[in-house]
């Protein structure tokens, strides 16, 4: 009786898969960070916010790469699932390149991670460029990325381990990424960055360095990886799918339930009411015309920028609503 049979696998691989995933092991902080000038490694109160040129970025337009200029093939991209390329311009800087749907997404969402004052690497969107070398053509939508002195790209980090755990501001850089439906959280996408002069503060940049897996529809399903496979975990830059997903479900004292499924659910353990109000707070410091400065940087149409943004508010109006909720249960 194969129906029964099929049944009875089915369950117990779901029983398993439960069970593995209820016994995740909990973030927890190497040597945790409880001083401002340790906070300020991930995170710095972007008291310039108003200044801030989010067009151009942390790199400003100085470095912006020349969209009719010709870039020196160097190496193939030999990480992540999006094709590309390291590449040299002009005048010998190097860039890692990166091709295709991703490119647009993390640009912007890079600009308003940035804007709150995460730091960030210097990005530029190109919507073509020229490569010479044995990649010679023309090349389309395209993330550029290079390193800003003094810094010099590191190891990784987790979101699981590293000295943030207890903090604010690690909290608040997971409502950030759920605002921005960001969902492929994994250790190789975060860079710590080292200064090269040793007595510069910080000495260390810890960035969620790539967020090309955003603006789209976070739908991560864990049992994928019990099966060996990360499997199919979400959509990106696709503002139909972005509109359609929620935030904030329920609030349950300081709890608060989100519109969340995948793979790294025992983060969104650590959130409180507390640190939603915090990120969205932060959030909505932004004018409207910095909103719009990031989502040209992405080469967004003037009707998908409309869109994004308007969605993003709303959930910043939900996680501001909290206030009211925190005030009556103090």
């Amino acid at each position: 009786m194969p129906g029964p049979l099929l049944r009875l696998r089915f369950i117990v691989l779901v029983s398993a898969f439960v069970a593995c995933f209820a016994c995740a092991p909990p973030p927890h902080a190497q040597t945790p960070a409880s001083s401002p000038a340790d906070i300020a490694e991930l995170w710095q109160d972007p008291a310039d916010l108003l200044q801030r040129n989010l067009f151009s970025g942390p790199g400003g337009p100085a470095l912006t790469p020349a969209a009719d200029g010709t870039y020196q093939f160097v190496a193939f991209k030999t990480s992540g699932t999006n094709p590309g390329y390291d590449v040299r311009d002009a005048s010998g800087r190097l860039w890692s390149v990166k091709l295709g749907i991703e490119a647009q997404s993390e640009v912007t969402s890079s600009r308003i991670l940035w804007a709150i004052g995460f730091h960030q690497p210097a990005t530029y969107y190109l919507p073509q460029f020229t490569l010479s070398g044995s990649q010679t053509g023309t090349k389309v939508q395209a993330r550029f990325r290079t390193d800003l002195e003094p810094w010099s790209a590191g190891g990784e980090w987790s979101w699981y381990a590293n000295p943030f755990v207890d903090s604010q501001a690690f909290r608040g850089l997971i409502v950030a990424q759920l605002v921005l439906n960001a969902w492929d959280l994994k250790t190789p996408n975060n860079r710590i960055y080292d200064a090269a002069d040793p007595l510069r503060r910080p000495r260390r940049q810890f960035m969620v360095r790539d967020v090309g897996a955003s603006l789209g529809q976070a739908r991560q399903f864990p049992l994928f990886t019990l099966l060996g496979t990360r499997g199919w975990q979400g959509t990106k830059n696709n503002i139909k799918d972005f509109e359609q997903q929620g935030f904030i479900t329920k609030v349950d004292g300081n709890r608060v339930e989100f519109d969340y499924r995948g793979r790294n659910r025992v983060l969104l353990d650590l959130i409180t009411v507390a640190d939603v109000i915090w990120t969205c707070e932060l959030l909505a410091r932004l004018p409207d015309g910095h909103w719009q400065a990031a989502f040209r940087a992405g080469h967004y149409s003037a009707e998908d920028s409309e869109r994004f943004i308007r969605k993003i508010k709303d959930k910043i109006a939900q996680g501001l609503a909290l206030r009211a909720a925190a005030t009556l249960t103090r």
